[in-house]
């Protein structure tokens, strides 16, 4: 890495870090799920050079990350540490068009670059391709610079990505420096699709979306929620094998990596930003929202608009992220509203969802292009779509299946049938959160949940409400999700 720009990269650090190199100090982040990078070529030697992090269980982040979980602190995803070459491709947006039939096909694509100190960009250019396999079907060569952009138009059909059939195609990116020299080449997968809401249904590619969903926390039964590349694996095996076509990423970002797996199994994604704070206004079961954070505290305002761009910026240019999610019960507000318009004026492309606004309609013209609700019965469901809605429906969380639960579900899905801007929901949840550890009588290893660590005061199995069991062997329950999410492949 000599000579060349160096960041150093934390994937996941629960809560908030200090970084330091050789004793100088480089910076802060706090978010326990978004990426955070610092440039640390100024402090960086040849060798012999000492990396110090601070990690923090308390912080401001606190008050935004109230999710319903075992409390992990740590850094429990990966560290990475690269070199960039002299000039970089610091972002990339890929925004494909096409008609529904697949005609008139486009591609813009809106680089930005780094460079270097001695770099320029004098001469540097970039060759852009799209291909279809091992077929060239577009191409285009630009000038580099700081902030420049490609057209590509495709002359055959393209076929349409949805999760039956998630055709993706493939963008290779060669930037060139002044003398010719091939200094970085960025592949990406992308698929066409068309997402909107019409005649107040949503529609994927002009057909009515069915949401056969699934809430998906990330864990691992040994090691909590560090997980690996075979859990995702499995886990899109797992969702697809049981007709399982869509997964909300309850209540954070995920690993990056899940939403390629997402992009190639045709996995559709509600990708939610990192934000609860339900205890700021749910109080012993009641609603009592006078200090409710974010609310309309301007102060929170920038701290959260921070995590919405973080959010965003990372999985743009995912097909399969079909909805933004603002967060989870974090009831409404300015701040909320301040979010939403964030997404509908950088992605009008895609649907903005929100739970939160059911509990304060004052919101709902402003918040969320779906209505949506969690563990509504069926009757309630039944109400708002035959009085008048004004948006879709969505149930966001369904079906909590705590124990020996999971009954009743053909009531829900018989709705698919019955009320067409009933779009469907995502169950509660996928994977028990539970510890794989060993008993200190049998030696036998067991899952251990809340309560059995001598942890008061506790909300004991309430992390126990997956389809499968936190070491992903399959529930009962999951052959009722195969059967009743079958119904409406």
């Amino acid at each position: 890495m000599i000579g060349k720009r160096v960041i150093l990269s934390f994937e996941g650090a629960e809560q908030a870090i200090y970084v330091w190199i050789n004793g100088e100090f480089v910076g802060y982040a706090e978010d326990s799920f978004t990426v955070s990078e610092f440039d640390i070529t100024p402090y960086v030697k040849e060798t012999g050079n000492r990396l110090c992090v601070e990690v923090h269980k308390r912080s401001t982040a606190a008050f935004l990350e109230d999710q319903d979980f075992f409390r992990f602190f740590g850094l429990f995803r990966d560290v990475n540490l690269y070199g960039l070459p002299d000039i970089h491709v610091s972002d990339l947006w890929i925004r494909p068009k096409c008609a529904l039939d697949g005609r008139q096909a486009s591609m813009e694509i809106e680089l930005k670059t780094t460079k270097g100190k001695t770099a320029s960009y004098a001469d540097a250019r970039a060759e852009i391709c799209l291909l279809d396999g091992h077929q060239m079907i577009a191409k285009e060569e630009v000038s580099v610079s700081e902030s420049f952009r490609a057209d590509l138009t495709i002359s055959e059909p393209v076929q349409l990505w949805n999760c039956d059939d998630p055709k993706l195609y493939q963008v290779e990116i060669r930037i060139f420096d002044g003398q010719g020299d091939l200094i970085e080449i960025i592949p990406y997968q992308v698929g066409f699709r068309m997402i909107c809401i019409e005649d107040g249904k949503i529609k994927l590619n002009g057909r009515r979306l069915i949401i056969n969903g699934v809430n998906r926390h990330e864990w691992n039964a040994k090691s909590g929620r560090c997980i690996s590349e075979n859990d995702e694996i499995y886990d899109i095996e797992c969702m697809k094998r049981n007709n399982i076509n869509a997964v909300r990423t309850c209540h954070y970002p995920d690993r990056t990596t899940w939403y390629y797996r997402c992009d190639e199994a045709g996995i559709y994604v509600m990708a939610e930003v990192n934000l609860e704070s339900h205890g700021s206004w749910q109080k012993m079961g009641s609603v009592e929202p006078s200090w409710n954070v974010p609310g309309s505290v301007e102060l929170w305002q920038d701290v959260v608009l921070d995590r919405v761009k973080s959010n965003f910026e990372m999985f743009k240019n995912h097909t399969s992220v079909l909805f933004w999610s603002l967060g989870n019960e974090s009831y409404a507000g300015e701040v909320l509203k301040e979010m939403n318009a964030y997404y509908k004026k950088r992605d009008p492309g895609r649907l903005v969802h929100y739970e939160g606004v059911f509990q304060n309609r004052d919101y709902e013209d402003n918040i969320s292009d779906v209505e949506s609700q969690m563990y509504a019965p069926p009757g309630r469901v039944r109400e708002y779509l035959e009085n008048e809605p004004k948006k879709p429906f969505i149930l966001c969380e369904y079906m909590h299946d705590m124990g020996n639960s999971l009954g009743g579900m053909k009531s829900y899905i018989d709705l698919l049938d019955q009320y067409e801007k009933y779009q469907g929901g995502f169950i509660w949840d996928y994977i028990d959160q539970a510890l794989l550890v060993k008993d200190e009588i049998t030696g036998r290893e067991v899952l251990r949940y809340g309560g059995d660590f001598d942890d008061r005061p506790s909300d004991y199995e309430f992390s126990g409400n997956g389809i499968v069991f936190a070491d992903r062997t399959e529930k009962p329950a999951m052959q009722e999700v195969k059967y009743y999410y079958g119904l409406q492949k």
